[in-house]
């Protein structure tokens, strides 16, 4: 398959496919779509960035859609390992199904639980869940599954890392045994080859490109460099290289102190994700990152596979990550949909073998970059809040072109991120394209 149109679809999801400028398949999608749509069960291992949510969603709709109209209940079952991704997975259902009628509801945590019920009880054909929100559902019979036939488990070896496994057998023995299954992995290790043995019955197996290889359009930097210059050589690459910047800190706290201290330093807006944020801050912060009003989004590993931003120019692991693996879905953030993507690394000399371990991991050598002279050492400071909740009731509105404020009086305008000078979060209404 090289283009959509081959497919054997309804008019409405073809409709809506070319709508969103979905024209030709990624290779994942080119070879997981076909079976699906057969009803076979999938098994499809590929690298972040390369449209696995599409190659689920696409013939999870069009089964749906080709049910009778009088048909109730649940109908599919999207898992995913974190809310953000859940979140995203939605925004993509939403696109593929205007016109069809098919309802969808999300099931996490850090939510209002009510609303979700709801969502549910007004028709959800289609439940995207994490596993944690949904098993307390069951668990106290808020909701059933003895509809379903599709279950999709998605990142699935991320879920298993996150220590879902008891919970991810509990809600599988609540589904029909006749159903169909899409699993769609980075990777596939003993503990997620044993769920695909015991819950998939004779599935089409797709494996795409490496899994334990960066894609070849990231540019890998290293920087050795000592921890109390970090600070400086991000500005400093903040300051001379176009785009966006996602960066990534090791811990909550060190998360929070790194986006403050960027903020101070002034020039660019700074948002900060991380797990111990409410569910609404940690949305603004994506929100706001997506839309360019934010140009550094700041973020522990919650963000790693759980961000679906295209367009992202730099990632930098400004901490190490905590396995080699995580460096895959770390950089995996940028170079996505084919585009050109940087990833740098800093790294003190103490460091120097774990380095050595993530090379041997990805089976490639970053190249070493050297650090600027002019680069300054962090001055210490003693006490201090270093907590930061972000954006600023009165943060300027971005330029739509760029990341500078207005120039003028000085006085801060309205913006979608403050209006009303409440600084609750207001996204705007423009739909950013697929």
């Amino acid at each position: 398959m090289t283009n959509f149109s081959e497919l054997s679809l309804s008019k409405t999801l073809k409709g809506n496919l070319a709508r969103h400028n979905f024209v030709q398949p990624t290779p994942v999608q080119a070879e997981a779509i076909p079976p699906a749509l057969t009803g076979r069960d999938v098994v499809a291992t590929a690298q972040t960035g390369t449209g696995k949510t599409l190659a689920f969603l696409l013939p999870v709709v069009e089964s749906l859609m080709n049910q009778p109209r009088t048909t109730t209940g649940i109908g599919a079952l999207i898992l995913s390992p974190t809310r953000e991704l859940a979140i995203q997975i939605q925004e993509v259902f939403l696109k593929l199904a205007e016109g069809t009628g098919l309802k969808s509801a999300i099931v996490v945590g850090g939510l209002n639980e009510r609303s979700q019920l709801q969502s549910i009880q007004k028709g959800a054909r289609v439940v995207i869940a994490t596993p944690g929100r949904l098993s307390d559902f069951l668990n106290r019979r808020l909701v059933k599954l003895s509809s379903v036939k599709h279950l999709v488990l998605d990142e699935a070896d991320r879920m298993l890392d996150m220590g879902f496994l008891p919970v991810i057998k509990l809600i599988l023995s609540t589904l029909p045994a006749t159903r169909q299954t899409l699993f769609f992995s980075a990777t596939i290790e003993k503990s997620v080859a044993h769920l695909v043995e015991s819950h998939l019955k004779d599935p089409v197996r797709i494996s795409i490109g490496s899994t334990t290889k960066t894609a070849d359009n990231i540019d890998l930097h290293v920087y050795e460099i000592e921890q109390d210059r970090k600070l400086g050589l991000l500005n400093h690459l903040i300051a001379n290289e176009r785009g966006s910047f996602l960066v990534f800190s090791r811990t909550k706290h060190g998360a929070d102190r790194l986006a403050k201290k960027l903020t101070v330093a002034g020039g660019v807006k700074v948002a900060c994700i991380h797990g111990g944020r409410s569910q609404s801050q940690r949305n603004q912060a994506l929100k706001g990152f997506q839309e360019n009003y934010y140009r550094v989004l700041v973020a522990t590993d919650v963000a790693a596979r759980g961000i679906h931003v295209d367009g992202i120019a730099h990632v930098v692991n400004y901490d190490l990550p905590q396995v080699p693996e995580d460096f895959i879905h770390r950089v995996g953030r940028t170079g996505r949909a084919g585009g050109k993507g940087t990833a740098s690394t800093f790294a003190t000399r103490k460091e120097r073998d774990e380095i050595r371990r993530i090379e041997r991991t990805i089976k490639l050598q970053l190249t070493k970059q050297n650090v600027p002279v002019e680069i300054p050492r962090e001055e210490k400071v003693v006490g201090g809040d270093h907590i930061i909740v972000m954006p600023s009731a009165h943060a300027p509105r971005a330029h739509a072109g760029g990341f500078k404020p207005r120039s003028g009086s000085g006085k801060a305008p309205s913006s979608p991120y403050n209006r009303g000078g409440s600084g609750s979060y207001r996204p705007s209404n423009k739909r950013k394209r697929a």
